[in-house]
């Protein structure tokens, strides 16, 4: 018996060491994805609590304070609310913290890639403490999450934008026929997914019988903004490609099918009400996905010349080359510290910005953008304030788009 004691416990100090020095090699080597992978967390964790949390939840007083006990479906957006809250504070915590990081020197760019183990410890408790906050500021939260959620949206936009723009400088780059001819194919491709796509909105959400003139503004705009951005790319002076144009005219196209299916269940314009829960499960799933990609993107593009989160000092400002060698680039710097300061690569504090709206958004989409906290302990139904988060986010990615390619020639002196 004292020796399986014994060896029980040299088993776990053994885990715990190994733990530790895993943890800790993260953070030397991978900050940026270390902190992806705990986003990556932080969404399972809402994603378990929403489906086995709400009997706990119910017998907790200074939540289930009302005189009648609200619905499952009110507890379980609840604790996904919680969850996201203390998510939110603990990015903007880091982000606060970073403000102004100008060089390696500082030693806040320790905190930003070291301490895990401190730093998850913190997560953890940040979380659990949300589940003793009154619900008022839950409520509250859920309120300010819906702005928060339309401006990740905006970084999304600026993300893909970025994005398209890198694949077709890389395709074109090559200077060869075939990728000439493949930039031309995935061109047509995405049109076509954006008219077939929009015959099948126009089916769903403009049924006949009914008067779905707000719909059908909203569908015919969108198509309206397709063939306007193939007529700016193309134009001589703009001298731009049409696969940029065409991949932004089909997430426009799918902004607007999030904004027509978030529509009340019982519009009469909203033809997916009888699917709606399958149709819902599909845009979270589709939503959370666009989310996850998203905080991997700015977390691989950080760095690169193309990316917001580069400073103007940093010293691969200027540079093409985007740090995806996580490990040789952090050991990198770990070498330049000791010769003498050198210029952060990247913005740390609006890297972790990215993260805390990242936040609210994955909390909007498992919440179905439906607020928790009322005196009755119903849910109210907010459907119509998500229909206008997306449809105002389409029109803005439709101006970014546009002012990406009209600003050179406007403003030939600067960089953009």
């Amino acid at each position: 018996m004292w020796a399986a004691s014994c060896l029980a416990s040299c088993c776990a100090a053994c885990a715990c060491e190994a733990c530790r020095s895993a943890v800790g090699s993260i953070g030397r080597r991978s900050a940026r994805i270390a902190y992806c992978g705990l986003f990556g967390l932080s969404l399972i964790v809402a994603w378990i609590l929403r489906e086995v949390a709400a009997p706990l939840m119910e017998n907790i007083p200074w939540i289930n304070h009302f005189q009648k006990t609200p619905d499952r479906e009110w507890f379980e957006t609840d604790a996904v609310l919680r969850v996201s809250l203390g998510n939110f504070l603990f990015f903007t915590i880091l982000a606060l913290l970073m403000a102004g990081i100008k060089d390696q020197k500082d030693p806040r760019d320790q905190i930003h890639h070291g301490g895990w183990m401190a730093k998850i410890f913190c997560w953890f408790v940040i979380v659990v403490l949300m589940f003793f906050v009154p619900n008022g500021l839950v409520s509250f939260y859920e309120t300010i999450a819906k702005f928060g959620s339309g401006l990740f949206l905006l970084v999304q936009v600026v993300l893909l934008l970025d994005f398209v723009h890198g694949w077709n400088e890389s395709w074109v780059s090559k200077d060869e026929q075939f990728w000439y001819a493949a930039l031309l194919i995935v061109s047509v491709v995405c049109y076509i997914g954006t008219f077939v796509f929009s015959g099948l909105l126009f089916h769903w959400f403009t049924p006949s019988g009914h008067e779905c003139g707000l719909n059908m503004f909203f569908l015919v705009f969108t198509l309206i903004l397709a063939f306007v951005f193939a007529i700016v790319a193309l134009h001589p002076k703009i001298n731009g490609s049409l696969l940029p144009a065409s991949v932004i005219a089909l997430y426009c196209m799918y902004l607007c099918y999030t904004g027509l299916s978030s529509e009340p269940r019982d519009y009469e314009c909203n033809g997916l009400h009888n699917h709606s829960k399958a149709i819902s499960t599909g845009s979270v799933t589709l939503g959370l996905l666009s989310t996850v990609l998203s905080v991997v993107y700015s977390a691989v593009r950080a760095g690169s010349s193309t990316t917001l989160l580069s400073p103007p000092s940093s010293p691969r400002a200027g540079s093409e080359k985007p740090l995806l060698p996580f490990d040789k680039s952090d050991a990198a710097d770990e070498d330049a510290k000791k010769d003498g300061p050198r210029p952060v690569s990247y913005s740390y504090s609006f890297f972790h910005l990215i993260f805390s709206l990242a936040s609210m958004y994955s909390a909007m989409l498992l919440t179905g953008w439906s607020t928790s906290v009322g005196e009755s302990g119903k849910l109210v139904d907010v459907g119509w304030p998500s229909v206008w988060v997306r449809i105002v986010t389409q029109w803005a990615t439709a101006a970014l788009y546009i002012w990406s390619l009209i600003a050179p020639i406007l403003f030939p002196d600067r960089e953009f």
